[in-house]
């Protein structure tokens, strides 16, 4: 799950982040575009501690500094962030290391240079990233899990509890939801119906 300040507000991070994680989230990854370095590492401290009581793992996004100063569990990067080959060497191999990509083209090569999950998308259109890239819908899923094999393919964009299904059949291994949870009148049970229809499909 995508944690995403700018959606949320500096006010109820916390709260989604606590029912999120009580919900049986996979993994949550702290995006804030707007803050600074500082004030992104300061609240990203702070919520680190949540995600280890409830035993998920922490994503920062974007910032491998800010990662590698909280002990994070995860680091995931952009196309315009650091290229995937450099910032692979910065991440130690005990932090998991993902990349967003948009083409089966660009899938292949994070994989090449070491990512060790894809997130593809936008799969459904999105109102959660200003700069989202064109609606690529379900059948890129399948064609990038074809591509790069045994490693974790994550759907991402405008996904939902009514479409999850779909997208898990098309080939995704999971999704990454920010709005489908964070804005739910109860984060925790959303979290919870997303993982029921997910496991629907994977058994």
């Amino acid at each position: 799950m995508i944690i995403d300040e700018g959606l949320l507000g500096p006010d109820r991070i916390r709260e989604v982040l606590e029912r999120a994680s009580a919900g049986g989230a996979d993994a949550v990854q702290f995006r804030a575009k707007r803050l600074s370095k500082r004030q992104y590492y300061e609240k990203a401290l702070s919520l680190l501690p949540i995600a280890r009581s409830h035993n998920v793992p922490f994503f920062v996004n974007d910032h491998i500094d800010v990662a590698l100063a909280i002990s994070a569990d995860g680091i995931h990067i952009g196309q315009n962030d650091l290229p995937c080959r450099a910032a692979r060497r910065l991440v130690p191999r005990k932090m998991v290391f993902g990349v967003s990509t948009h083409s089966i083209e660009q899938a292949a090569r994070a994989v090449e240079e070491g990512a060790d999950y894809i997130a593809i998308g936008p799969v459904f259109p999105t109102s959660t990233k200003q700069d989202a890239e064109a609606v690529k819908g379900t059948e890129i899923v399948g064609m990038v899990k074809m591509q790069v094999g045994a490693v974790a393919v994550i759907a991402i964009g405008g996904i939902t509890v009514e479409n999850v299904t779909e997208v898990i059949r098309s080939g995704a291994d999971g999704v990454a939801v920010a709005s489908a949870v964070a804005l739910a009148d109860d984060p925790c049970i959303a979290a919870q119906e997303l993982k029921a229809k997910i496991r629907s499909v994977h058994g």
